[in-house]
């Protein structure tokens, strides 16, 4: 009886494990594109895509990154009203409730990495969500060496010198008031822009070091 009774325990066990593990592989439909690396799906969750960041769209007013408008319609014309499985890492949600995840369209191909290698995104790693870091870094590099989309501009500027902080995978100009924080341990130093950002880097949104001044 107690043998029958421990049988019984592990297969429910297994199949608990077996349900949170076909999670990820169910279909969301995509009703709304906020922008290049933000979705709502049907269901109501808000996506954030990971290990990427699209240029920011300026919805009151103001003046929006270069390429943002471009970015949100190839990613509107990848997923609005399609069906797509959501991939994620180590965090499901960020701080503004947003789910994570690396979105993947019906046919296999992931849509983070798809907008990078387009040149409508650059990688941005946050710890500990690395799973597809080396994915993503390749796309990038392929997009900067055609340089194209955001890197047609972006690398017309390489700028001084840069610090980088290898835990946090950020660069920044060497008088910003972050850059004084990095610890020797963690402390890499680009020539460039260009090199920080063919390393997987992504520039301080306080200093821009890719940006001229």
């Amino acid at each position: 009886m107690r043998f029958k009774k421990i049988t019984f325990l592990i297969i429910l066990i297994f199949l608990q494990g077996l349900s949170l593990s076909l999670t990820s592989f169910a279909y969301h439909r995509v009703v709304f594109v906020y922008d290049g690396d933000t979705i709502l799906l049907k269901n109501g969750a808000k996506v954030r895509y990971l290990g990427i960041n699209a240029p920011e769209i300026d919805y009151e007013g103001g003046k929006s990154e270069f390429m943002a408008h471009t970015a949100k319609d190839f990613n509107q014309n990848l997923v609005k009203g399609a069906l797509v499985t959501l991939g994620y890492d180590l965090e499901r949600e960020d701080g503004y409730k947003r789910v994570l995840g690396y979105v993947f369209l019906q046919n296999g191909d992931m849509v983070n990495a798809l907008l990078v290698r387009k040149g409508l995104a650059y990688v941005i790693s946050i710890r500990p969500n690395l799973k597809y870091r080396d994915l993503l870094l390749e796309c990038q590099r392929k997009a900067i060496k055609e340089r194209v989309g955001i890197w047609s501009r972006l690398l017309r500027y390489k700028g001084e010198h840069c610090l980088g902080n290898r835990k946090a995978y950020r660069f920044h100009r060497p008088d910003c008031p972050f850059a004084r924080r990095i610890s020797k341990k963690n402390l890499i130093r680009f020539r460039s822009s260009y090199d920080a950002f063919w390393e997987g880097y992504s520039p301080c949104k306080r200093c821009k070091p890719n940006v001229s001044r």
